[in-house]
């Protein structure tokens, strides 16, 4: 997430390029459940002092890739919408989870 110190390294072509060879690296794939990723996530959170380490910021080791729903859970688990143990049938209801 951006936030006053880390808002402009989001904007720099290091940042820029490595999203994108580690989204074709994980072939758009959420490591998560599966579905389709965008989120390139620190797992290491970017802080004022490993801003400019770019063991943190660039590495793939301390990147990964999820989908919205999986970013939102990560960030915000107590918020999250959705749930692990239901899903929709084929005709929309929802179900628990075999």
């Amino acid at each position: 997430m951006a936030q006053w110190f880390n808002t402009p390294f989001y904007k720099t072509t290091a940042w820029k390029r490595c999203r994108r060879s580690f989204i074709e690296h994980r072939q758009g794939v959420c490591e998560k459940c599966g579905s389709a990723g965008w989120h390139v996530h620190h797992k290491i959170y970017l802080t004022e002092t490993n801003i400019n380490d770019p063991e943190i910021t660039l590495s793939f080791d301390n990147l990964e890739l999820l989908c919205d729903s999986c970013h939102s859970k990560v960030h915000h688990p107590r918020k999250s919408s959705v749930r692990d143990d239901v899903m929709f049938d084929s005709n929309g209801d929802l179900v628990a989870k075999h």
